[in-house]
């Protein structure tokens, strides 16, 4: 009897086994494993302007936050370029405020005592040219003076009207085109003022984002040109992984499926998502005839790393677990 329930027991448990196996091999089979490479996102850090490299603070290694300063340059050529600007913005502004304001009224003042002393000058000279002009027939006069007078109310005349246009001028004030043409020259520099205030800024450079030195290129004291690179800035965040997949499997995932990404290196588990899939084979048959060619297709996957860790390293290999889609029967495509 006793053997009996043993061996009962003895079936039930590998009854147990065998359906735990089979049950394993149907979970294994939405199981797809990929294997690829950690991909990190590395930017060269460079001044937007020329100059001497005055400090570089940081070294290989080291680990720098978003918007922090790490180098330098000698800014004094840009603060001097920043002064004059300034200096060619007030020139500008005040001959603008002048041109606005018109004369001082002292200047209109003085304008329309020009214009009496004119006025003056134009009565005198007409009473002696008359005068003269009548003691010609009685020889009282000669020719001579007639001309003299003749020619000095002329000139009297000219002067009146002179005067009268400088008071016009000096009351109306600047013409509107002389006004538009300084209010145009204070815009230029200002923008001028703009600019060496940005050129000024640019002799910092900052962290565009959280990240660790990875190389330091250039020393204080060198002379760099706008764009030569200063580090190269290993980004922390999004760290991927590029890995690829046979066209069989391509309709069993899709943008945003989860996956577990694990590394030779530890036992931890990452998680992240299919980010992006490439809508062309990386590596195309020269001819394409049969199935088996076809199954040769290989596409590109770019798996984003949501809980990343340092240790997690550029060229990392990693293998992808992906728990894929059900596959579709052809009843569902038709």
């Amino acid at each position: 009897m006793k053997r009996i329930l043993l061996i009962i027991v003895m079936l039930l448990v590998a009854g147990g086994a065998v359906f735990a196996w089979i049950q394993h091999l149907d979970q294994d089979e939405n199981l797809l494993y990929l294997y690829g490479n950690v991909d990190i996102r590395e930017v060269q850090l460079a001044f937007r302007q020329p100059g001497r490299v005055e400090q570089v603070l940081f070294d290989e290694g080291d680990f720098v936050a978003a918007g922090t300063r790490v180098a330098t340059l000698d800014a004094q050529p840009y603060q001097e370029a920043l002064a004059a600007a300034q200096g060619a913005v007030q020139v500008a502004r005040a001959e603008l405020d002048k041109m606005q304001r018109g004369l001082r009224p002292q200047e209109i003042t003085q304008a329309r005592e020009a214009l009496k002393q004119a006025q003056a000058l134009a009565y005198q000279t007409e009473r002696d040219y008359t005068r003269a002009r009548k003691l010609l027939p009685s020889k009282a006069s000669s020719q001579q003076d007639v001309d003299t007078t003749r020619s000095a109310r002329d000139q009297a005349a000219a002067g009146l009207k002179a005067a009268q246009a400088a008071l016009s001028q000096a009351e109306e004030g600047f013409r509107k085109e002389d006004i538009a043409a300084a209010e145009a020259q204070l815009a230029a520099a200002m923008a001028a003022q703009d600019q060496a205030t940005t050129a000024l800024a640019d002799t910092e450079l900052f962290a565009p984002s959280d990240g660790t030195i990875i190389a330091r290129i250039r020393e204080p004291g060198s002379m760099v040109t706008s764009q030569d690179a200063i580090y190269n800035l290993s980004l922390d965040h999004p760290v991927y992984v590029r890995a690829y997949i046979n066209e069989t499997a391509l309709g069993r995932i899709a943008p945003g499926t989860p996956v577990q990404v694990r590394s030779d290196s530890s036992k931890k588990t990452y998680h992240g998502q299919i980010g992006f899939i490439s809508p062309r084979a990386e590596f195309t048959p020269k001819t394409v005839e049969t199935i088996e060619l076809r199954t040769d297709l290989v596409y590109r996957l770019r798996i984003v790393v949501n809980d990343a860790d340092p240790a997690l390293r550029q060229g990392m290999p990693v293998t992808v677990e992906v728990d894929m889609l059900p596959a579709s029967s052809p009843a569902d495509n038709s």
